[in-house]
C-alpha cells in the first residue's frame, strides 16, 4: 500500500487516510469522528442500492436488508477483505489484545475509511468506491419477504415445507486465542444428502455460515 491509496482510492489527502486508521486507544487525532459521518454515508449508499434493487418491496423489508447489510459483522467482513486490520493504528493495549481483529474496532474502521474517502473526492466518487465493497452481500440476499429471517431458520422452513428430515449441526473444530475464538461446524442434511462446512467466532454463527451455505446449494 502507498501512502496516498487504500480501498480503491487514491487519497489526494494522505492525512485524512492516516486519521482513519487510527483507533481512539492511540491518541488523537483519531477516526471517532470520521466514523460518525462514515455511518451516516454507508447507511445512505446502501439504502439507495436496496431501493434500485428491489422496486417493489416495501420499507420494512428494505429497513431489514439494511440492516443485514450495515451490522457490525457485515462491516468487518469487508474490512478482513481490504486487509484493513493490517494497517489500523492501535494503542499498546488494544495491539496486545489484537484490537485489529476486533469486529468492533474493524466495522468502525470501515465506516472511518468511507468518511475520509468521501472528504477527500466528494460524494459520487465515494459511492463509485464503496458500493463495489458491498456487491457479494447484496446478491446474497434472500427474497424481500424472507430478509431478517436467519440462515437456519430458512434452512428449517424450507425442509419442513417440503416434509424432510431437518439438518444436523456439529462443532467440528474450536481454536484461537481467547480474545479470538474461532469456530467450525458442520450443516448435514439426509434429504438432500449433504455436508456443508461453516466458520465464525461462536458456535451459532459458524452454524449459521454452515446454514446459508446449505440454502445456496441446495437453491442452486
Amino acid at each position: 500500500m502507498s501512502a496516498r491509496a487504500f480501498a480503491g482510492h487514491a487519497f489526494a489527502q494522505p492525512a485524512l487516510l492516516a486519521q482513519a486508521l487510527t483507533h481512539r486507544s492511540a491518541g488523537s487525532p483519531n477516526n471517532e469522528r470520521l466514523e460518525f459521518l462514515g455511518d451516516a454515508l454507508v447507511n445512505q449508499f446502501v439504502a439507495e442500492a436496496l431501493y434500485l434493487r428491489w422496486p417493489k418491496a416495501d420499507e420494512g423489508a428494505l429497513t431489514r436488508a439494511r440492516a443485514e447489510l450495515v451490522r457490525e459483522s457485515a462491516l468487518a467482513g469487508i474490512a478482513r477483505t481490504l486487509e484493513l486490520g493490517t494497517h489500523l493504528v492501535l494503542g499498546p493495549g488494544e495491539m496486545k489484545t489484537g484490537g485489529h481483529r476486533r469486529d468492533s474496532i474493524l466495522a468502525d474502521a470501515v465506516e472511518a475509511v468511507v468518511a475520509a474517502i468521501y472528504l477527500d473526492a466528494g460524494f459520487d466518487a465515494c459511492r463509485a468506491v464503496v458500493l463495489p465493497w458491498f456487491d457479494a452481500m447484496l446478491a446474497a440476499l434472500p427474497p424481500p419477504n424472507k430478509v431478517g429471517k436467519d440462515a437456519k431458520t430458512r434452512l428449517q422452513e424450507w425442509l419442513q415445507a417440503r416434509a424432510r428430515p431437518l439438518p444436523v449441526y456439529a462443532v467440528l473444530e474450536e481454536g484461537g486465542e481467547d480474545h479470538a475464538r474461532i469456530f467450525r461446524a458442520s450443516c448435514t442434511l439426509a434429504e438432500p444428502a449433504l455436508v456443508t462446512i461453516g466458520e465464525g467466532s461462536s458456535r451459532r454463527a459458524a452454524e449459521q455460515q454452515a446454514a446459508e451455505a446449505a440454502m445456496q446449494a441446495i437453491e442452486a
